[in-house]
């Protein structure tokens, strides 16, 4: 069945309002519902509800306490199947029939095994017309974090990467370069604000010295959770991820044992040790991601280093690549990016090309 454009129209809706918490609902995905009634034909949102901030209450919760009487029904619109288990609180299925909604359209299926497909059955033998599938892509891209961890056991990785027009990432010895405008500057802070975790090599932080936190006004207590891969553990106390530790959570992934006095410092200085597994390219990414998604952590971004970058690819980790191109030329003493548009890696397709005051960001998924 195709959806009504009025379908199509408020399932967007929902998915627009669902990045509102991303990266803030634990290990919940950020779930939007939305109820509308009918007044003389006119279509009214009478309940709105979002996954809160923590992962509870979830948003049908939410939308049919807003609703109040006026969810009695009413058609909800919901970015993902309404869960069937028990856990904290009742099934979303159920409290959505007890509400006396009518009808339901979702955007996709929960992969959740606990769910998948149940949620839906209690809804249709409650008499519930469901509808399943409406811009679907569009809210899989949203949600892709949660999905990628109930699915493979591992956070979502995209690649973020800034390139000069001729391909370079940087000057050798020079510290950060600009390359892009404040413009992309701004869209890179959105993307750390709607992610988990945020990851750079030990290279990047030693020769550029970032805070890699969330510095749009309004935005500042949207920092992600910070993760630098040092396996000799040469980060200084003095550099600004540390400074900040106690602030805004800061991993450290070593292979180096807590009886190690750079560990104890680091320790003692507020970040998290996270001990990790070694293989003949370094730190194992594989078990790494593994270890993350135990942790509860699903959307992941990678920004830092040539090193890194090459890591995430070679291990066939990387679900989606963000290349933010400027107008500006490094020269001979650039360092040469990874990957540019002539060269991405096997298996990787444009998706979408947008842009940012002067700079061009072309976006890649993977396809297989």
């Amino acid at each position: 069945m195709v959806a009504s454009k009025f379908d199509q129209r408020m399932m967007a809706a929902a998915i627009r309002y669902s990045y509102r918490n991303l990266g803030r609902t634990g290990t919940n995905p950020s779930v939007v519902t939305l109820l509308v009634q009918h007044d003389d034909g006119v279509p009214v949102i009478v309940g709105r509800g979002i996954t809160t901030i923590g992962g509870r209450p979830h948003a049908e919760t939410a939308a049919i306490l807003e609703a109040g009487e006026r969810a009695q029904g009413a058609t909800a619109y919901v970015t993902l199947e309404p869960c069937a288990h028990h856990g904290s609180t009742p099934p979303c299925a159920e409290a959505l029939v007890r509400a006396g909604i009518t009808r339901i359209v979702c955007a996709t299926t929960d992969p959740d095994t606990r769910v998948s497909g149940r949620g839906f059955q209690i809804l249709r033998e409650a008499g519930i017309e469901v509808e399943t599938d409406v811009l679907a892509a569009k809210a899989q891209y949203a949600m892709a974090g949660y999905l990628m961890q109930r699915m493979a056991g591992r956070p979502h990785v995209t690649l973020k990467m800034a390139l000069s027009k001729d391909a370079r990432i940087g000057v050798r010895n020079a510290g950060q370069v600009m390359i892009t405008g404040p413009e992309s500057n701004a869209m890179v802070h959105v993307m750390r604000a709607t992610s988990d975790l945020i990851l750079i090599g030990i290279g990047t932080a030693l020769e550029d010295d970032p805070s890699l936190t969330c510095r749009l006004p309004g935005l500042e207590n949207r920092s992600p959770t910070r993760l630098v891969l040092d396996r000799h553990l040469q980060l200084p106390l003095d550099s600004a991820l540390v400074r900040s530790a106690r602030d805004i959570p800061l991993i450290i992934a070593t292979t180096q044992l807590p009886d190690n006095e750079a560990y104890r410092r680091l320790a003692a200085a507020g970040c998290v040790m996270m001990a990790c597994e070694e293989d003949d390219t370094g730190i194992a990414l594989p078990e790494l991601l593994d270890d993350l998604a135990n942790r509860g952590f699903s959307a992941m971004l990678v920004e830092g280093g040539a090193a890194v970058a090459c890591s995430f690819i070679n291990a066939g980790l990387v679900d989606r690549i963000a290349l933010f191109q400027g107008r500006s030329q490094l020269g001979e003493n650039g360092i040469d990016a990874p990957l540019n548009p002539n060269q991405m890696p096997k298996g990787f397709a444009l998706q979408s090309t947008r842009t940012y005051g002067k700079d061009l960001c072309r976006e890649y998924e993977r396809t297989c």
